[in-house]
């Protein structure tokens, strides 16, 4: 039996397609939310470090399902190896409604205003392909200040003296500071540098029917058991749900798009929670998988108009894939700095974020989420050993004793670091799988080392007798940070998208998640990804009212 025909499909139910539901729904559009993992609730989520997402040693609590869904990654060396959504090599996301919002950290960073004019800011990088984006700061602004208010945010950046302009304050408070603010916020002045509360998703008051946060250890990586963490599966999905204008279908993977004899967009074909291909026809298809999915999924809908894949006539789909290096320093002091408020994460500074003597960006610098014991294995110093007694006794000494800053630094974006479908190997429905390949930029590990240093002097500051430094590897990854892969530009020859992130070559399909980021800003993307969902909704929604797009 045939599914009745809607105006809009969502592929994927996480930051960018939850917000374009609500914004479509809201706006009388029929509409199809498809997510192929499932609806969670904390009940459904044990808490435990070894499973959790932010180190799936023996498995992936939100998704995919690893069995079904391989990667395959190839690294510095050419070695080819298929991976698992545990494995580093994979770049995973949850998979889940609400996607990462579900699990993450929670940090609900606005980019800065030269984030949107890095070539302009810093002119060529030889080997990497910087960019302006199409838009600025300022077309943003108001979508920023949408999210941020209709989910939820939380925070005090008034003394972030280097934050693009904003009409209107967080909506809620900062939490208290907790033992590691008190220790790091002085040490900051101490150094000319201007600390600040991190803003948050997550409330810190009762806001709109959610509970504040309880400051349990379990936060970053682990189901929010209060609803006090903001995500899409617990604000904007339930509201588009509630417009009954919106169907949302789980455990659903997306195979292609579907196009007519003239290219168009009809619908996409999927395979549904009982393994059945079904085809959902629509007038819209919008894609929000994140940047690797998305981009897996153009490079695997083919059509005479398009031999290699939907909006990649210039070879552009699955290029450019950035992540975040996160370099970061540790430090062991003589006294305890544990006080188990969680979620740990509270400080932060913009001060090397841009201006750094011969380099093209930088990082935010804050620190860390609670690190539970097993997550401690990575944060030791390199004179200790990895395991046996003298591992162990340090661990007992050390672990309510040590303090981690770290911060996502803005890669520069590289053609050949991409995502690919790959020739040979098939998931569990038969559909080629991400090939992920490529190698980080020599500049990024150039701003990654100054950033570090910048850590470490802050650390010794604060009092640390002991500290070290960690760097990322330069192996290509997508992780968490995701984005690059579908970006948008006003050149068809050189993007994959437009400015309102239609595809150029389609314009009834729109991508809307991290993928369109043209460079990845050295902030977690999480605001800007609901920013840009809001902004291209909208704009769809006034071609809808106009055209309806045909």
């Amino acid at each position: 039996m045939a599914l009745k025909h809607v105006n809009a499909v969502i592929v994927g139910a996480g930051a960018g397609g939850g917000v374009a539901a609500k914004e479509l729904a809201s706006a009388g559009l029929s509409t199809v939310l498809l997510e192929r993992g499932q609806w969670y609730s904390a009940a459904d989520c044990r808490k435990d470090d070894l499973l959790n997402q932010r180190t799936c040693v023996l498995g992936n609590a939100f998704g995919p399902d690893e069995a079904r869904n391989p990667r395959v990654h190839v690294d510095d060396d050419g070695r080819e190896q298929v991976v698992l959504a545990r494995e580093f090599g994979y770049s995973n996301v949850a998979a889940c409604v609400g996607g990462g919002t579900f699990s993450y950290g929670a940090q609900a960073w606005r980019y800065m205003e030269k984030d949107f004019r890095m070539r302009s800011t810093y002119g060529a990088v030889a080997g990497s392909t910087l960019e302006d984006w199409p838009i600025t700061y300022d077309d943003l602004e108001p979508y920023y200040e949408k999210a941020e208010w209709e989910m939820g945010v939380s925070g005090d950046d008034s003394g972030n003296i280097f934050k693009a302009p904003r009409r209107r304050p967080l909506p809620m408070p900062p939490l208290s500071p907790n033992l590691e603010y008190r220790i790091l916020e002085p040490a900051a002045r101490r150094l000319g540098l201007h600390p600040f509360d991190i803003p948050m998703l997550r409330n810190t008051v009762q806001y709109n029917g959610r509970s504040a946060c309880m400051r349990c250890r379990w936060c970053a990586g682990f189901a929010c058991e209060v609803n006090a963490r903001t995500g899409t599966h617990n604000t904007v999905i339930p509201v588009a749900l509630a417009t009954g204008n919106c169907e949302l279908r789980t455990g659903c993977m997306v195979k292609e798009i579907l196009l007519d004899d003239r290219g168009r967009a009809t619908g996409v074909a999927y395979f549904d929670g009982r393994d059945e291909l079904r085809r959902q026809t629509a007038d819209v298809v919008v894609v929000s998988g994140s940047a690797v999915e998305s981009a897996r999924l153009l490079l695997n809908t083919k059509h005479r108009l398009f031999p290699n894949g939907l909006g990649n006539r210039y070879d552009w789909v699955g290029r450019n894939l950035q992540s975040h290096a996160y370099p970061a320093a540790m430090g062991l002091f003589d006294h305890d700095t544990y006080d188990d408020l969680g979620p740990g994460a509270q400080l932060a500074v913009s001060d090397y974020n841009h201006g750094n003597p011969g380099l093209a960006g930088g990082a935010m610098l804050a620190n860390e989420f609670i690190r539970l014991p097993y997550q401690f294995l990575d944060r030791i110093p390199p004179s200790v050993p990895r395991w046996g007694a003298a591992h162990k006794e340090f661990v007992r000494k050390a672990y309510k004793r040590t303090v981690v800053v770290t911060g996502p630094v803005q890669e520069m974006p590289v053609f050949n670091i991409r995502v690919q479908a790959d020739p040979k190997v098939k998931d569990y429905w038969g559909v080629p799988v991400a090939r992920i390949s490529g190698r980080k930029h020599p500049h990024t590990m150039e701003i990654q080392r100054y950033i570090a240093t910048k850590a470490e002097a802050w650390m010794k500051e604060a009092g640390a007798n002991l500290t070290w430094t960690t760097l990322h590897p330069p192996m290509a990854v997508g992780g968490q940070h995701q984005a690059g892969t579908c970006r948008m530009g006003d050149d068809p020859k050189t993007s994959v998208v437009n400015r309102f992130c239609q595809l150029h070559d389609v314009d009834n399909v729109f991508v809307m998640d991290g993928s369109v980021h043209v460079t990845n800003g050295g902030f977690n993307p999480a605001l800007t990804i609901l920013a840009m969902a809001y902004y291209s909704s909208d704009n769809l929604i006034k071609k809808w009212k106009g055209t309806r797009l045909r």
